[in-house]
């Protein structure tokens, strides 16, 4: 199946080039300088473990590139990540070898070749010799001409001739030829598939929805900080009010950091599920106090800079914590100017927590995960997971929700997040938890989500579960957990 994606570069089909030429003529291929910069990214990632929303903007400041430039290395850099299986196996059936014995600088060239040739509208000359000629100044004469011949065998086919060909047969294994044809490993098709309840004799219809939504170019969404600016502000420079969020909007086009309430640090880019599991907490209603609230792993602060604007309008105040100090900062600057400066900012590691038990009326616990949830946004995460990561962080986790509880006052309220619907990582550690306590019950989390259909999960849908396919956010979890008196 071929990727449809809203990039102007991507296409279901070859056609003409864009520009200013006659209809029917293939645009000029872009400039070898804007695939230098997508495979210096890719082999990055490949290497270093680097984070392409990181790396890419840096690259682009510091090449001089911007504009359809900018774009196009964009669309190259994060439609190569997300189809690399796919790229994978058919790269595979292209070279005379095993693909895991092809050089590591060679194989990231292979694959930004084969996305130009398979899921865009760039003509296959032009895709393959100025991928070629970047394989020159990179990696020398000799495995450029390894690379020029494996991607002319690529072109041979388009990508519904190609995953016809290199995809497991659907019926006799469906997790495979989904893995294949959708770009993710085996593994995290069938975590996504438990996590759905999808049923694997009925095709896994819903697993492959959300498979195909991960391959999608995610919108922007905004988050108005309570108290500094408003929905209506963001519309006034051209976004949307958003579906669920009372103080999100979607941004259609162009770049953030050129809306004027973001350069001000008066709102900031944020998923609109993110927005909503944080907003659920702040909606449970406690008897007594409501004054001390707790943002347990705050990094990088953007549900700590929606938490303090509410913060501030009930005469409340958010303690946010963090554990590394560069994570700190970026807490502090979100939170600066806050309503009546409702937020503090610590470093501390919130399994040793600095402060008394039993000390605030609500907690928030967003903690380290797999990342599963947000796969369109950083697609490296799903060749960087295993299920040995979910396994190696389920202390962890186990640890920090245990000492949110800990830090909630008999009648306060804990929200435990996480951006991935694994279920080792969600209901995997929050019943276990409850199961060794008495002083904690569980709470319909979405009772407290109103606006938004089709949440309720797990366990007599006690929990909150956002999809991508569904809600158009990230898959963020929400467990709400009330400390008995």
């Amino acid at each position: 199946m071929t990727d449809r994606s809203r990039s102007p570069y991507r296409s279901g089909r070859r056609g003409p080039g864009k520009g200013g030429g006659q209809p029917g003529r293939p645009a000029p291929a872009p400039g070898t300088a804007v695939r230098r910069v997508a495979y210096d990214v890719l082999r990055a990632v490949q290497e270093r473990d680097a984070y392409a929303n990181l790396l890419l903007p840096a690259k682009l400041k510091d090449r001089g590139l911007d504009g359809r430039d900018a774009a196009l290395a964009t669309e190259l850099t994060y439609g190569t990540l997300r189809r690399q299986g796919t790229y994978d196996a058919i790269l595979d059936a292209c070279v005379d070898r095993s693909l895991s014995s092809v050089d590591a600088e060679v194989l990231p060239l292979l694959r930004l070749g084969a996305h130009q040739l398979l899921s865009t509208k760039i003509p296959p000359h032009a895709a393959v010799s100025a991928t070629v000629n970047v394989a020159r100044r990179a990696v020398g004469q000799h495995r450029a001409r390894f690379a020029n011949a494996v991607l002319r065998k690529v072109g041979a086919r388009d990508l519904d001739a190609w995953t016809g060909i290199v995809a497991p047969d659907r019926d006799a294994d469906p997790v495979g030829h989904l893995a294949v044809v959708h770009s993710h490993p085996r593994w995290v098709v069938e975590a996504l598939a438990a996590a759905l309840g999808d049923d694997l004799s009925g095709g896994l219809a819903e697993t492959e929805a959300l498979l195909a939504a991960h391959n999608e170019r995610p919108g922007v969404t905004l988050l108005a900080k309570p108290g500094r600016a408003s929905v209506a502000d963001l519309v006034e420079g051209g976004a949307q009010p958003a579906r669920y969020s009372p103080h999100a909007a979607y941004l259609a086009e162009g770049d953030p950091a050129l809306v004027r309430e973001v350069r001000q640090r008066r709102a900031a880019v944020q998923d609109e599920a993110s927005q909503m599991v944080a907003l659920a907490l702040t909606r449970v209603r406690v008897k007594g106090a409501d004054a001390r609230w707790l943002d347990a792993c705050a990094g990088p602060g953007g549900k700590s800079a929606l938490l303090a604007g509410l913060a501030g309008r009930r005469d409340a105040r958010l303690l946010s914590a963090e554990v590394q100090p560069a994570r700190a900062g970026l807490v502090a600057s979100a939170v600066e100017r806050s309503v009546r400066d409702a937020a503090r900012v610590v470093v501390a590691d919130s399994t040793r927590p600095a402060w008394r038990e039993s000390a605030f009326d609500r907690v928030l616990a967003d903690v380290p995960c797999t990342g599963l949830g947000a796969l369109r946004r950083r697609p490296e995460s799903r060749w960087r997971r295993t299920p040995q990561t979910a396994a190696e962080l389920a202390p962890l986790q186990t640890a920090l929700l245990e000492r949110a509880l800990d830090a909630a006052r008999p009648g306060g309220v804990v929200a435990y997040v996480t951006c991935s619907p694994h279920l080792p990582e969600t209901s995997g550690i929050v019943e276990p938890v409850l199961a060794a306590r008495s002083d904690a019950e569980l709470l319909r989390a979405a009772d407290h989500l109103p606006e938004t259909a089709d949440v309720a999960a797990g366990r007599d849908g006690m929990y909150a579960q956002f999809w991508p396919h569904r809600h158009g956010t990230d898959a963020m979890f929400l467990a709400l957990i009330r400390k008995r008196g």
